[in-house]
């Protein structure tokens, strides 16, 4: 009886916020460490798992006022291939495509979470309302946490907990570019965020402004619904013929008293939507960034060590804050490497050391001259960085197949974008992937 009362002393308490992924995937592997871990304690702002891959119809608020979580628009399918996507651990369904739609996402969470019984460690309806540190000084400063939450029927609850996983997402608090004379855009001004499906904008004019995956994938349905659209962006000429109804154009400069749209080659034209795919600010209000030695901006938030904690507390972890990554292998090495540093089996360096980490890591993009925005896209980078947590964390890294892949269909993408999607792969090995031939009907 005196054993197991021990234990439970010395387990530590894991606060984590949100059950989409990030957080489904940080509330697996800290059930999964019994010996030093009590039941982690899961915050969900929603009645559900999921995270952004829950379709929701309704745009704007929730009944309780917040404001929708998911950007999810109905026909999105994938853009990476179910055998790249899934959690090293949990292969998805073998007799599922390749490119899934939204809903088989969903359904794997769904399964995901019942099959490591996450579900009874899930407070549904739960609005984390503030996460702050309390340092107590003992035989060192002791850090733990208090996270203060509300319920459904508003009251509020504090909690201490040793560490806390921010697993909220960055994909929930549009970003709307200042754009010059926007207010004297006379038709409808939309951000991806809000939009569900093309049909209502069949037949009229639209300006999608950016071309990122969502800003191309949301011009192509837009052209099969019979609007006709401009996708306004600043990356060089796409390199692949667009569908009859989507032309390009430079980015948009400012909207003219008339209320047109001048383009930066200095072109014109009246539009009845301007669709905003401008992506999405960083977004934490149940933290004060300055107490935690943070500054969080729309497009960056500094200095995170390994881009995961902030030097002056460790034991605060923002799960999936790079872009241009495979998500769900990126939180289970971020997660993992986490718990090691908890459980005590990474020695970190000195605060300033760790600092000095981060800051020079930003240092570096900026003498390559990346912008600002740009500062958290990983791309080439994430497969060196998956490998350098798991050897520090000492884990199993990352198949080589997962890079293999994802690379290849990468390629595919700039060359086929409409179309790449056709294809299904089946892993051989750690190593090595095949297509397959699609049958009938796909």
């Amino acid at each position: 009886m005196s054993s197991d009362r021990t234990v439970r002393m010395q387990q530590l308490r894991v606060a984590v916020v949100g059950a989409g992924a990030a957080g489904l995937c940080a509330a697996r592997h800290i059930l999964s460490r019994p010996d030093t871990f009590a039941p982690p304690v899961v915050y969900e702002l929603t009645e559900h798992v999921g995270g952004t891959w829950f379709y929701e119809e309704r745009t704007g608020s929730y009944d309780n006022g917040l404001p929708i979580h998911s950007s999810m628009y109905r026909d999105l399918r994938t853009n990476l291939p179910k055998e790249v996507m899934m959690f090293p651990d949990f292969p998805f369904d073998p007799q599922l495509p390749s490119f899934l739609p939204h809903q088989e996402v969903q359904k794997y969470l769904e399964r995901y979470c019942q099959s490591h019984c996450i579900t009874p460690h899930i407070r549904f309806s739960a609005v984390v309302d503030e996460v702050s540190p309390v340092v107590t000084e003992g035989k060192g400063p002791m850090t733990t946490w208090e996270v203060t939450s509300r319920d459904k029927s508003g009251s509020q609850n504090t909690e201490t907990f040793d560490s806390v996983f921010i697993c909220s997402g960055h994909y929930s608090d549009p970003h709307i570019p200042s754009i010059p004379g926007l207010e004297r855009f006379k038709g409808k001004v939309i951000h991806s965020h809000s939009y569900r499906h093309p049909e209502p904008f069949s037949g009229q004019s639209v300006v999608v402004l950016g071309a990122g995956a969502s800003g191309l994938d949301i011009s192509l349905e837009l052209g099969r619904s019979n609007a006709q659209v401009t996708l306004s962006h600043g990356k060089p000429t796409l390199p692949f013929p667009l569908p009859y109804g989507v032309h390009q154009a430079t980015p948009v400069e400012e909207i003219q008293e008339d209320g047109s749209l001048r383009f930066q080659d200095g072109s014109i034209t009246q539009a009845q939507v301007l669709l905003l795919c401008t992506g999405y600010n960083f977004s934490y209000p149940f933290l004060e960034p300055a107490r935690l030695g943070l500054e969080v901006q729309e497009h960056l938030v500094t200095p995170l060590y390994r881009f995961l904690m902030p030097p002056a507390f460790p034991s605060l972890f923002i799960i999936g804050i790079c872009k241009i990554i495979c998500p769900f292998p990126h939180f289970h090495c971020q997660v993992q490497f986490a718990l090691a540093v908890l459980e005590g089996s990474v020695a970190l360096p000195s605060l300033a050391e760790m600092e000095e980490e981060a800051q020079g890591e930003m240092a570096r993009k900026v003498e390559r001259g990346v912008q600002l925005r740009h500062m958290l896209k990983m791309d080439k980078e994430q497969w060196g960085y998956a490998q350098t947590l798991a050897q520090t964390g000492r884990f199993a890294p990352l198949p080589p197949v997962t890079q293999s892949l994802y690379e290849e269909v990468w390629r595919q993408r700039q060359v086929h974008p409409q179309n790449y999607r056709q294809v299904n792969y089946r892993l051989v090995s750690d190593t090595q992937w095949e297509e397959q031939e699609l049958h009938a009907g796909e």
